[in-house]
């Protein structure tokens, strides 16, 4: 939202329905963090999260109030419409995109970690599978599993019946669920396994690192064609200990790893040279690591120095 569509803090202009521009500006501000979490889990982008609230508070603005029943639902449905919009036009974009893509990491506080289910909703091992739905599934998947918003609301929302979004919830549950980590694991196992790593390819020490990986670990790193990585998803326990120490442990700098916590779960800032190089994130089965998540392309590094505000409520 910027500052030159939004009101001045202080005038009472008459909107449609007889309502004031404050009490407008009041409930939109009020759902904000919402709106922004809607829009991040839909399109895995801050950037375009915040053009979608944009959008959505130009909308907002020319609604009659006098006949909007639940303002929060009302703010939710904009901004899903808004996000399903953007999300169709990305997929053009991700198509032409050098190599993999990865969810853009937020930096966040320490106490999304503490609500288990929006840690998960925005973890970067979910955010990544939710890359495989369709954009109605995933729009139906993200109100549903991860606020709570009714089939009906829903439908109002994706233009489609209460019964519709039945299915297609139904299918898209079933999709990531067969994709999805079988358990959610508490912060402090994903800190342990996260520190025995950093420790093993700080020293280049080749078996520790493989002691730390799940057999068919996954490796995806994201250098939008800006940084070098991997062009496509390294799998396999050896191939990608090899990777991680011949690349980042063998390089002739200093590499350094500071603990913080991005999308609700413990993670990785980084530093060569005391330059922010990317971020990296993990997802642990059974006490290993089953998925690396390494993003290197600097326009998704804008969220990792300032704590962006999430909520599901």
């Amino acid at each position: 939202m910027n500052e030159r569509s939004e009101p001045t803090t202080g005038t009472a202009e008459p909107l449609a329905g007889g309502g004031t521009m404050d009490s407008a500006t009041e409930t939109f501000v009020a759902h904000r963090n919402l709106l922004f979490t809607v829009a991040y889990e839909m399109l895995g982008s801050a950037a375009d999260a915040e053009d979608v609230l944009q959008e959505t508070w130009l909308r907002w603005m020319k609604v009659d109030m006098g006949q909007v029943r639940d303002q929060r639902a009302y703010l939710v449905r904009i901004t899903t419409r808004q996000s399903l919009d953007r999300l169709r036009t990305m997929r053009r974009r991700k198509e032409a995109y050098v190599g993999s893509w990865l969810p853009e990491p937020l930096l966040t506080a320490p106490d999304v970690a503490e609500d288990v289910e929006l840690a998960e909703s925005v973890s970067m091992a979910l955010m990544l599978v939710l890359e495989t739905l369709s954009p109605t599934e995933r729009a139906v998947f993200v109100l549903r599993e991860a606020f709570d918003v009714s089939y009906d609301e829903i439908a109002a929302a994706v233009d489609k019946s209460p019964a519709a979004v039945r299915q297609i919830a139904h299918r898209a549950r079933r999709h990531v669920d067969a994709r999805r980590p079988r358990e959610v694991v508490p912060p402090s196992e994903t800190r342990a396994a996260l520190e025995s790593f950093q420790r093993a390819f700080e020293t280049g020490d080749l078996q520790g690192v493989l002691d730390m990986l799940a057999p068919q670990v996954v490796l995806v790193s994201d250098g939008g064609g800006v940084k070098r990585a991997a062009p496509r998803p390294i799998t396999g326990a050896d191939k990608v200990a090899r990777f991680i120490v011949g690349g980042l442990g063998k390089a002739e700098v200093v590499l350094t790893g500071d603990p913080t916590m991005v999308n609700g779960n413990p993670a990785l800032v980084l530093r060569v040279d005391g330059e922010i190089d990317g971020v990296m994130a993990i997802r642990v089965e059974d006490a290993r690591i089953t998925g690396l998540y390494y993003v290197r392309n600097p326009e998704k590094l804008t969220r990792i120095e300032s704590e962006t505000p999430l909520t599901l409520r």
